[in-house]
């Protein structure tokens, strides 16, 4: 039977999970939740979605809802992740979770006082082109890994977009730096120490950021993102006997690995897939009691912490070292 859901806000990132869901049999979206009625009502007769409520609590109070997908601005993702499981339902939250270690802990402390899974929805990790770089290092396609190199830019300058206000803790590492430091910790663990470097724009957030963490076993991270870039966004583990690249490792629509060793390149083509469909559908196992969900509480601890000592670094200066 599938999963009933809700969504909180009607954020433009929805459209990206509706398809996904739209894609699987096991998730059902029965409700909708806006702080304006009439928009909530718009949206749900947009989407073929049974309920629509004027309040976020209105939505949690909802007993035939068994999950929820939390896209709210950056500073409101604790706060209302609390508050749902609180009220009985399962959390799929947007990314990235918080900049603040401690809303990460309460919130995951309070799923599991409440028995309910909370996951950070970073769609990519659930793609199969994750998994076969990852299982490709991990087996030694490269030799030993040395250097990761990851980007994740675009262009945006207005000012009134979510993503370039102070107020809800916006910028370029939590918009899009943040799939760069996750795709480094997934091949490189946990960072022993960062370097980070700002460009702060006229909005006040990070136009540009820049950043080098270090991993155990000699293994070094280099990233940049930006919102006043051009588009790209690639990743490239490299080691002492070749690279992979992806050009494609955040929204997986070319799902396509380059092993590259001296003059020879082999394409390793992944299998398409909806990394939003994924997503949902790995939450939903877990609600059912198949497994746990890919990413749970030490993912989302372990990548805010990277975040915060990558804030810490480029406002200090220096290095920070991770205990």
């Amino acid at each position: 039977m599938a999963v009933k859901w809700g969504i909180l806000s009607t954020a433009d990132i929805n459209k990206k999970l509706l398809a996904g869901a739209a894609e699987s049999h096991d998730v059902d979206v029965v409700a909708v939740g806006s702080r304006d009625l009439a928009r909530a009502e718009a949206f749900a007769q947009q989407w073929g979605i049974e309920r629509a409520y004027g309040s976020y609590d209105e939505l949690l109070a909802d007993p035939g809802v068994e999950a929820v997908y939390i896209p709210l601005p950056n500073t409101m993702h604790s706060e209302w992740s609390i508050k749902a499981v609180e009220a009985g339902k399962h959390v799929l939250c947007e990314k990235p979770f918080s900049k603040h270690i401690g809303d990460v802990e309460k919130a995951f402390d309070a799923a599991e006082a409440t028995g309910k899974h909370l996951s950070e929805a970073f769609m990519y990790r659930h793609h199969p082109q994750t998994a076969r770089l990852a299982k490709l290092v991990a087996d030694g396609a490269i030799g030993d890994l040395r250097v990761i190199r990851t980007a994740f830019s675009y262009s945006l300058y207005d000012a009134d977009n979510i993503r370039l206000r102070t107020d809800v803790e916006g910028g370029s590492l939590m918009d899009v730096g943040c799939y760069c430091v996750s795709g480094a910790r997934l091949l490189g663990g946990e960072p022993e120490s960062v370097v980070g470097a700002a460009h702060i724009g006229s909005s006040g957030t990070d136009w540009v950021f820049t950043g080098l963490m270090r991993f155990p076993n000699d293994v070094v991270a280099l990233f940049d993102c930006g919102t006043s870039l051009g588009n790209r966004d690639e990743l490239e583990a490299i080691g002492t006997e070749g690279s992979l690249f992806l050009d494609d490792p955040w929204h997986c629509n070319t799902p396509v690995i380059e092993l590259r060793k001296g003059d020879t390149v082999e394409r390793i083509e992944a299998e398409a897939a909806n990394p939003y469909r994924l997503e949902l559908e790995d939450l939903n196992a877990a609600i059912r009691g198949e497994k746990a969900p890919l990413l749970g509480r030490e993912d989302a601890v372990g990548q805010v912490r990277a975040i915060d000592a990558l804030f810490r670094s480029s406002e200090q200066g220096a290095v920070v070292t991770l205990s």
